[in-house]
């Protein structure tokens, strides 16, 4: 065991062609496989895992096997829903996206000096990205109640704290020679920043609000399980009552209304670079 040992973390010897010899260093791939196993083992252990939670796993594609194929005559009730998601992404995602360029103006550091509210706004994206979308959709109903408002909300919450954060990083990166220039011959801070720094950042800021539009399409079918409306509620309604050729046709138009809308803004988006 030991000469495997000192085999495998011993340093190899090579021979140049000078004749010097040089000690390369093992990989440190099998020590990093051995650890990995161990802390698997470990963990294991912890949680009580138990290997049995695999034997219905069968199931899996005995659902797969009753979506297909799907309920075509279940479209035409789907298409309402699926356009109440839609709307509450595009709403929700414009909305974050609009309001996230002012707050990320007041927390980029090198726009704003002012220390405090820099930390604050910071802070404040910060709290925001640790709020899960689901709860912010929870808490949303109990204010307003159920329905498409209440995703709009979360998804309007989630869009200001993904936006933000990565603009007032793009803010911050900037060269600000151009800025301080214009700001020395007189020009106001908006002004400076409007013709110095949002050229540099807006083709960034609007490939970034698109990507976060589609990707509010797939979370908002989600939403509905906890009443925010959309596709999510007749999707869940559905799964309850395990009527799978009908989930079946809702995945479907689903994952068409997401390739349209992922084929469109990365038309955009390609354009943009």
């Amino acid at each position: 065991m030991k000469s495997i040992l000192k085999k495998l973390f011993s340093k190899e010897k090579i021979i140049l062609s000078n004749g010097k010899i040089v000690l390369r260093p093992r990989s440190k791939t099998p020590l990093i496989t051995v650890l990995v196993i161990v802390f698997i083992y470990i963990s294991a252990c912890v949680t009580d895992f138990k290997f049995e939670v695999f034997k219905n796993f069968n199931n899996f594609f005995n659902i797969l096997k009753g979506m297909f194929p799907p309920d075509f005559s279940y479209a035409s009730e789907v298409l309402t829903p699926l356009f109440d998601t839609i709307k509450m992404s595009f709403m929700g995602s414009f909305l974050g996206a609009v309001v996230a360029i002012p707050v990320s103006i007041l927390a980029s550091s090198n726009i704003t000096k002012n220390k405090f509210i820099n930390g604050f706004f910071k802070l404040f994206l910060s709290i925001l990205r640790t709020i899960p979308s689901l709860v912010c959709a929870l808490i949303a109903t109990y204010i307003w109640g159920l329905g498409t408002f209440a995703g709009t909300v979360a998804i309007f919450i989630f869009s200001l704290s993904y936006v933000g954060k990565l603009l007032y990083e793009s803010i911050e990166t900037v060269d600000m020679g151009a800025f301080e220039c214009m700001e020395s011959m007189g020009f106001t801070k908006f002004y400076a920043f409007r013709y110095a720094i949002l050229p540099v950042i807006l083709p960034s800021y609007i490939s970034t609000s698109l990507f976060n539009f589609e990707g509010n399409v797939r979370y908002a079918a989600i939403l509905g399980y906890v009443g925010a409306g959309g596709i999510g509620l007749i999707l869940n309604e559905k799964l309850g009552w395990r009527d799978y050729s009908k989930v079946g046709m809702i995945v479907l138009l689903l994952l068409v209304t997401v390739f349209i809308i992922e084929t469109i803004t990365e038309h955009f988006r390609t354009r943009l670079e």
